[in-house]
């Protein structure tokens, strides 16, 4: 059976301050902010997003910047490390501009035959920029980056986990095969996919297990075209004996979500309506975007939520 599961979504993190994380994805990374919204759950809490001009599957990293939350207690059953794909020959562009900016962690490595750039994030999270061929995707060119090196979207992510047979085994039913090894980690990639392709599964059996806060993923969303595969996706989960949601209208897509073998929670997103369905293009990410059910407190809630200059 072949699920139409076209690669990843997005990848929605924790944060501790959202001037600061606007800051980084924005002016440090040059990635654009495609909405500014909360939490469906804690409305007194932002949700951002980052992305290319449209915010297309494949590119977007979320955030939920929690204020006074503790900081995360990194090991396994999470994302470990988010890998965006960069033009070839860019890295030593983004060595000097990181280091210019005084970003934490920065160490270049090989893996799987490609050149990358280590990093941290400002609560610690875990980024690689990955020096990608034959990517075609255009990325944004924000804040003095140019098109030579912007960020094309994702290229996959890292889990951490302590056994990772039954997530690959799960991850082979999503329609990833198994493509190569390196020491501990292990890649599985998806056929025909968005550019945003891969799941590489790390094991580290004598880590203990991560607890959530400021610097980790909260999950990790793969991308589906429509509502109806879905759907497709949803039954076949649920048949093999998955706990998954029913589908929750999340405005700018429709999300089913289950947790997995490893301890990782992971979505299935829609790539409709689009982050536009409330704003042209040329505003993305501008005025901030209430769901319907709290458009009732707007005034409440903009008078919580801490201003984000641009």
């Amino acid at each position: 059976m072949s699920l139409p599961i076209n690669g990843l979504h997005h990848v929605t993190s924790i944060a501790s301050n959202a001037q600061q994380n606007n800051d980084f994805f924005t002016k440090t990374l040059g990635l654009r902010r495609v909405k500014k919204t909360v939490n469906f759950d804690s409305p007194e809490t932002y949700h951002l997003y980052y992305g290319d001009e449209k915010g297309t599957p494949g590119s977007v990293m979320t955030y939920f910047p929690f204020r006074g939350i503790g900081k995360a207690v990194l090991g396994t059953g999470e994302v470990g490390e988010t890998h965006f794909s960069v033009p070839k020959g860019s890295l030593g562009y983004w060595q000097e501009r990181l280091t210019a900016q005084s970003v934490s962690g920065l160490s270049e490595s090989t893996r799987f035959g490609e050149k990358r750039l280590s990093f941290t994030g400002p609560d610690g999270d875990g980024f690689a920029l990955i020096e990608t061929d034959n990517d075609n995707r255009e990325g944004w060119t924000g804040a003095g980056v140019s098109n030579a090196e912007a960020l094309r979207g994702f290229q996959g992510v890292n889990l951490r986990l302590r056994d990772g047979d039954a997530t690959a085994e799960l991850l082979r039913f999503m329609g990833y095969d198994k493509l190569e090894s390196d020491g501990s980690v292990t890649r599985y990639g998806v056929s025909g996919g968005n550019g945003a392709d891969f799941v590489d599964i790390d094991v580290q059996p004598g880590l203990a297990r991560g607890q959530q806060g400021a610097g980790s993923v909260h999950h990790l969303a793969f991308s589906v075209k429509d509502r109806a595969a879905q759907l497709e996706v949803r039954k076949a989960l649920m048949d093999t004996g998955y706990q998954v949601t029913p589908v929750i209208d999340r405005d700018y897509f429709w999300a089913i979500y289950f947790r997995t073998p490893g301890g990782v929670l992971f979505e299935v997103a829609t790539a409709e309506p689009g982050f536009d369905r409330d704003e042209d293009l040329a505003n993305l990410g501008t005025a901030l975007k209430l769901p319907t059910q709290h458009e009732a407190l707007r005034a409440r809630i903009e008078d919580f939520l801490p201003p984000i200059t641009d």
